[in-house]
């Protein structure tokens, strides 16, 4: 058993992958082998946590996560302790296994009872009640007494004040989604023990707030042997900077964006990430802004601005829409059609939704050995895609490699566990990031960030794009206790890795 840090890559099986692993395993080991290596591997995280509670609540579905449960309350009273067990079971609706773990409890003495107990701070619970074996409201017939006991135990959970321990995901969140499944609400834990594998949805959309810290423990099952479903991202590999290098071994990135007045500070956020996140050389071209051109850039002096007909696009990266508004429409025909490395945000993003004659073009670029980054927020990757953001973030793995077939380019979904997806590649969670995240302006820091690491030489987009994430929510997650951040002091604590 161990907890999971974003300091490697960690494999992300599905739901369906998962069931096959269970399976294998199930045939391999004798009888309630699998179930009492959950239950045990419950009994000892529970113990580590809450070492001296005085009330340990196990809160037991009918299926094999509530016999897992079962199997926990009665290692638990092994150890001395004194578990109260509900439960929605009934032992002649159970599997054998479950039915097993039951007939044990009650011979080891545990206690049950119809009704939660009430807990204090100090207490524990442990959420058995659903795990993978979840069904969707849609799909079950009539609420039935179990259904409303089910609701009522939840939110009696996120009502209490003890620590919550989810028995492998927390009950009413989807495995594979991260959403909420269930009609009512979703326990929120503070803790997740997975058991078999790791599930992408504890990562995504909802699953961070409803996990909390999570553990795996792979009941002593190698699952090297089924492919992952999804990565989390691992931290970026530190490189090796010659002292012989010069501001041409870093790269040049270009930013075309930020129509004026209103919008030029887009454009300039997305530059100054990318000189902090080590490019040689950055240019900025603002749109429209006629008179009023910017001369320089008083806070960043090194960014060179040019007016946007003076950049070549055949060279360096090109980060283009930050703040583009409607003024970057008609440079998108040529930047699809001569940069060899553009990155599409913001306003490009849109304008392109707008003209479904410009997505071939972009789904070209791939067949004549040009390389795209999008970086859309789920309505934006909607508009792409002409559907709706609840849809996107119903099931953001998928609507991240649906866009990144459709359009031959490495696609960065943003949000809480941004998915990095790219053709014929397994996609990647990000691990790092919180709320902080959510100014404005951040989105084009990212941008720039992304675009400086793809500049080195020998880069490929996925790298850079996955790295970028990464560094972008791990300097959130870094970021002092009660210090505001704003989108330009983020891009300032910006590293080169």
């Amino acid at each position: 058993m161990y907890r999971i840090q974003p300091d490697r890559a960690h494999p992300l099986h599905r739901l369906a992958s998962t069931r096959q692993i269970e399976g294998l395993w199930l045939q391999r080991l004798p009888q309630h082998t699998l179930m009492q290596r959950a239950g045990l591997a419950l009994a000892r995280l529970t113990q580590a946590l809450a070492p001296h509670a005085r009330t340990l609540w196990i809160a037991c579905g009918g299926g094999n996560n509530g016999g897992d449960g079962l199997e926990a309350a009665r290692q638990l009273r092994l150890q001395g302790f004194n578990p109260v067990v509900t439960w929605l079971g009934q032992p002649d609706r159970c599997s054998p296994d479950t039915r097993a773990s039951w007939q044990a409890a009650l011979q080891a003495g545990v206690v049950f009872q119809e009704h939660p107990p009430e807990l204090g701070p100090h207490d524990l619970c442990l959420d058995a009640l659903l795990g993978i074996g979840l069904t969707p409201a849609s799909e079950r017939p009539e609420p039935s007494r179990a259904d409303t006991r089910l609701n009522d135990w939840i939110e009696h959970i996120n009502q209490s004040q003890a620590t919550v321990l989810a028995a492998d995901i927390p009950s009413g969140l989807s495995a594979d989604q991260g959403t909420s499944m269930q009609a009512g609400a979703s326990v929120r834990a503070d803790h997740t023990l997975c058991l078999l594998t790791l599930k992408p949805g504890l990562f995504t959309a909802h699953g961070r707030d409803h996990a909390g810290t999570v553990w795996l423990d792979t009941l002593g099952t190698p699952i090297e042997d089924t492919p992952a479903d999804a990565w989390l991202s691992p931290p970026p590999t530190p490189r090796w900077h010659a002292h012989s290098s010069h501001k041409g071994s870093y790269g040049d990135v270009q930013i075309l964006g930020g129509e004026g007045p209103n919008m030029t500070g887009a454009a300039l956020l997305a530059g100054r990430a990318a000189l902090h996140a080590g490019a040689g050389r950055v240019w900025v071209a603002l749109l429209e802004n006629g008179s009023n051109r910017l001369p320089v850039d008083l806070v960043q002096p090194e960014l060179m601005l040019r007016q946007p007909e003076a950049l070549n696009l055949r060279d360096g990266v090109l980060v283009c829409g930050c703040g583009g508004g409607d003024a970057i429409a008609p440079w998108i025909p040529r930047v699809l059609s001569e940069a060899p490395c553009v990155l599409l945000d913001a306003d490009a993003l849109n304008t392109l939704a707008r003209h479904g004659d410009w997505m071939a073009l972009l789904a070209a670029r791939r067949q004549h050995g040009r390389e795209t980054v999008l970086t859309p927020h789920p309505l934006e990757a909607a508009r792409l895609l002409g559907t709706s953001t609840a849809a996107i973030q119903g099931d953001r793995l998928a609507a991240a490699q649906t866009l990144a077939e459709r359009t031959g380019a490495v696609v960065v979904l943003k949000g809480s566990g941004t998915v990095i997806a790219e053709s014929g590649q397994t996609p990647h969670i990000n691990p790092t990031g919180n709320a902080r995240l959510s100014a404005a302006g951040t989105g084009d820091v990212l941008a720039g960030l992304i675009g400086a690491l793809w500049a080195r030489p020998g880069t490929q987009a996925f790298d850079a794009a996955r790295d970028g994430v990464f560094i972008h929510g791990l300097t959130a997650d870094q970021w002092p206790s009660g210090e505001a951040l704003t989108a330009g002091s983020l891009a300032s604590a910006l590293r080169r890795p």
